[in-house]
């Protein structure tokens, strides 16, 4: 599985570590990805799926039926 949030499609970007010598090297930048399991009230049953912290707090808001549209999933594979 890769290390992508399932609703919002977050990924790592590429980015520089710089020493206190100011020598730059290559570095990852992951998102904070989570395992969550989430009540779908119009599919009557939980998801499991691994979203970012930001996807989490969106979904509080907008709810998993409105992201989950927006990101062209369909909940019913999960």
């Amino acid at each position: 599985m890769s290390r992508r949030c399932q609703l919002t499609g977050k990924k790592a970007n590429n980015a520089f570590a710089i020493s206190h010598s100011h020598r730059r090297t290559k570095k990852l930048q992951h998102p904070n990805l989570q395992s969550k399991r989430i009540w779908w009230p119009q599919g009557n049953r939980w998801v499991k799926l691994r979203l970012s912290t930001k996807a989490i707090k969106t979904l509080e808001k907008k709810g998993i039926q409105a992201m989950a549209q927006e990101a062209g999933i369909d909940l019913n594979k999960f």
